[in-house]
């Protein structure tokens, strides 16, 4: 197992009808921006109760953040913070709200020239402006983490930021919102959270014997109970389920002293950035060529997880690897999404070579747990999710 050091500050509040317990986590004499995304809390009874916890509180209230945070709008709510004398933000949506809200917590105190460097200088974020969330779509973990993803569509750009300052200072989660969420983005969520997992698990053993069980028992949670979830929200018992595990998919727990990918995710979010696609369904699309071109280096641990995840025993280690592959795609189609980049867009040639250019002209030329995977070998992998 690697060294490493591990600090979460954000404090969980989980359970039955915790969005009542806000105003004790609001500090006194916050002014604060209420942060949401397209209205659905207005029609499901969140907005109604966050509002009610925040009576005595003074609030101003930014809504219609979209599905990914885009720059532009999120400039338009730096202004209301600068202009309002904002002292304290709260996120009430899933985790692009969350997201948009880390984005502006940084560029609240950013001194530079624009709040845009923060994202393509990779600039980290060691005291941002302080915030909390209220939790309605389980998927991103960003409700426990310090990472935020924004896109700028103007120039088709989605790109990273974190750092230590941007941890939410606390998170409420309440299965129960998970009634009013539409089937596509709960089975979004599981997806996303799935291949969260996989991006910390799926590289080489390191014997760092817990954290691999951490990992699985994240996954088969998240099998078990998707079924469950999309049949009936209203299952509480599944519903928790579901959440908890999302949150633990990527709160930094099971990273710690192990290898990590995340070249999955880097080459989605530009399918996202150019042709719109939901996040989840973009990690969908790459996963299986992605550890199908790098089989020899995965096989032992997709070997793992077909043993211990999807209990596959038979047949040789190459075998079992393979099936496990197979077994991950079949999952996500059973959620009801597609695999392959030709199910979304008849556009995509081209695309390919794009994002290979795309990640020299960045410098992201050694990506993956091996920093091995050079642009050319995107392209072969993008060009395999036709």
């Amino acid at each position: 197992m690697n060294n490493f050091e591990f600090k979460n500050p954000t404090k969980i509040i989980f359970g039955k009808d915790t969005i009542q317990k806000l105003k004790e986590e609001i500090p006194a004499n916050a002014k604060v921006l209420l942060l949401y995304g397209g209205g659905s809390i207005k029609k499901n009874g969140i907005y109604e109760q966050v509002k009610s916890a925040l009576s005595d509180v003074d609030v101003v209230e930014f809504g219609g953040i979209p599905a990914n945070p885009e720059y532009a709008k999120l400039l338009e709510a730096l202004k209301v913070i600068k202009q309002e004398e904002i002292t304290y933000l709260l996120a009430v949506g899933g985790g692009s709200v969350i997201d948009g809200t880390k984005f502006l917590s940084a560029a609240a105190v950013y001194k530079g020239e624009t709040p845009w460097d923060i994202l393509a200088n990779n600039i980290r974020t060691e005291t941002g402006m302080p915030f909390g969330t209220v939790l309605t779509l389980p998927a991103t973990g960003s409700e426990m983490n310090s990472g935020a993803v924004i896109t700028r569509d103007e120039i088709k750009e989605k790109l990273a930021m974190g750092g230590p300052g941007l941890f939410p200072q606390f998170s409420i989660l309440d299965p129960q919102v998970i009634v009013s969420i539409p089937k596509r983005q709960l089975a979004n969520g599981i997806a996303d959270a799935f291949t969260h997992v996989l991006e910390q698990y799926m590289t080489y053993p390191i014997g760092a014997m817990l954290q691999d069980r951490f990992a699985e028992s994240i996954l088969q949670t998240l099998i078990k109970v998707a079924p469950k979830v999309l049949k009936d929200p209203t299952n509480y018992k599944a519903a928790s389920n579901f959440m908890w595990s999302c949150t633990m998919a990527l709160n930094g727990l099971i990273q710690k002293g192990v290898p990590t990918d995340w070249a999955i995710h880097a080459m989605g979010h530009e399918l996202t950035a150019l042709f719109g696609i939901d996040h989840a369904r973009t990690l969908a699309i790459i996963t299986p060529s992605h550890y199908k071109y790098n089989f020899d280096a995965k096989k032992q641990k997709l070997a793992q997880y077909a043993e211990r995840v999807w209990k596959i025993k038979k047949g040789s280690k190459n075998d079992k690897a393979f099936d496990a592959i197979e077994k991950t795609e079949k999952f996500f189609q059973e959620l009801g999404i597609d695999t392959k980049l030709s199910d979304y867009t008849d556009d995509y040639e081209g695309t390919a070579e794009k994002i290979a250019k795309r990640f020299t002209d960045r410098g992201w030329v050694a990506l993956g747990e091996h920093k091995d995977l050079s642009p050319d070998k995107v392209e072969k992998i993008v060009k395999m999710a036709y």
